[in-house]
């Protein structure tokens, strides 16, 4: 898979992934990572990628034709209004005449997709990072300040994600989350055994009925510590006894 970031910030990204199972997946060109500097689009010598928001309000937006000109380049594509969208935003130009919607089909037909780090995004789960894990190229935005300037979320994304209803001071984060919760997921990372499929929040069936939820308690040595003891089931060497143990542990999790 290969994995575009695009932030103002791109030395926050060095440490997380030249560790672990992320760097070996990186090393046996399981994944490709690509971290870009939005100012290497800026619209001037300074550097300037942002701008006040129209309507006077607190801080700083980062520019939309910023943005639109790191996509283009980044991800090949176009991006594309329709006639109506063109009369309301008249300074936009494009040469198709289409909809949003079709090129956000289209991205996807191509298994490609650009999401936005957003508060108003849909909530990140396993399930998304299993949909995410079967794609071939993801570009994630990273953004800072009060955000981007809505043409981009409007135009330029597939879709927007939030790790959680809570403020954090950059995208940068959550796009490493994003990264670390797919890539583990694809063919190969974790090794032989694929580990991930049978982990917290893998779809797992009990009782006829598919569902997600966190694994149950495992134990290892020493079997006493200071009086708490491994359960005896797990020592007895039962699978069946074992199993049961096990699915009646997952069971008190289920809300």
């Amino acid at each position: 898979m290969k994995i575009d970031v695009i932030t103002l910030f791109p030395k926050m990204f060095e440490s997380p992934f030249e560790e672990s199972i992320i760097k070996r997946a990186i090393k046996n060109n399981l994944v490709e990572l690509n971290i870009h500097n939005l100012r290497d689009w800026a619209i001037d010598d300074y550097g300037s990628v942002d701008d006040k928001p129209f309507g006077g309000d607190v801080g700083m937006l980062i520019r939309a034709d910023v943005v639109w000109k790191a996509l283009k380049q980044i991800s090949n594509v176009e991006f594309l209004m329709s006639n109506e969208d063109k009369e309301q935003n008249p300074s936009v130009s494009t040469e198709v005449e289409t909809s949003p919607l079709d090129k956000r089909e289209t991205l996807k037909t191509k298994k490609s997709r650009i999401i936005m780090m957003s508060a108003r995004g849909k909530k990140f789960d396993q399930a998304k990072a299993e949909e995410l894990s079967k794609l071939d190229r993801i570009v994630l935005l990273a953004g800072h300040y009060e955000g981007f300037d809505q043409r981009v979320s409007d135009y330029m994304v597939d879709e927007e994600i939030s790790i959680g209803d809570y403020v954090l001071t950059g995208g940068e984060l959550p796009a490493m989350v994003v990264i670390d919760a797919v890539s583990r997921l694809i063919p190969g990372v974790l090794g032989k055994d694929e580990s991930s499929k049978a982990e917290s929040w893998s779809e797992t069936e009990i009782d006829g009925q598919k569902i997600r939820t966190v694994e149950y308690p495992q134990y290892t040595r020493p079997r006493d510590l200071m009086g708490k003891l491994v359960p005896e089931v797990l020592l007895s060497g039962d699978p069946k006894k074992i199993k049961q143990w096990q699915l009646e542990q997952v069971k008190k999790t289920i809300k």
